[in-house]
């Protein structure tokens, strides 16, 4: 038991902290502060004589920030993912829909694409379906509509 809890504890800290930094570096300032430093790298090109190092800096730096927000970025779509999973299965679940759907996130491409087509087919029919019961049924008369 403790080992379980030593173990959630740093997951829950990066879940924290992944969260919180994906939300503030989807906030209009973020964007502002990163267009801020790139326009005051850009002018002090000049100053350093557009130098390597002032390459470097800039280089350096966003390479840096490209693989921290690959990981938050991946965090934040594995949450989402899995909570719309959660919420879809439950729609399911509760739902008149078939239960055989919940779980089908873990069959592999080829099984998902076959049932996709399969899916596709039934929905197709059952359009075919519904447009040819409303070309069958009789015109409504007036004594309907006012009746």
């Amino acid at each position: 038991m403790r080992h379980q809890q030593s173990e959630r504890h740093p997951r829950r800290l990066f879940a924290s902290i992944a969260n919180k930094a994906s939300q503030a570096a989807g906030r209009a300032s973020a964007f502002v502060l990163a267009c801020a430093v790139i326009v005051i790298w850009a002018v002090t090109g000049p100053l350093f004589r557009f130098s390597d190092t002032w390459q470097l800096v800039i280089n350096t730096g966003t390479t840096i920030v490209t693989f921290l927000m690959v990981f938050l970025i991946q965090n934040s779509q594995n949450r989402d993912s899995a909570a719309i999973q959660v919420k879809l299965d439950e729609l399911i679940r509760t739902g008149s829909v078939q239960n055989s759907f919940v779980g089908i996130e873990h069959l592999s491409a080829d099984e998902l694409e076959e049932l996709r087509t399969r899916c596709e087919a039934r929905a197709k029919a059952v359009a075919a379906e519904r447009r040819g019961s409303a070309r069958r049924r009789p015109p409504r008369s007036q004594d309907d509509v006012d009746g």
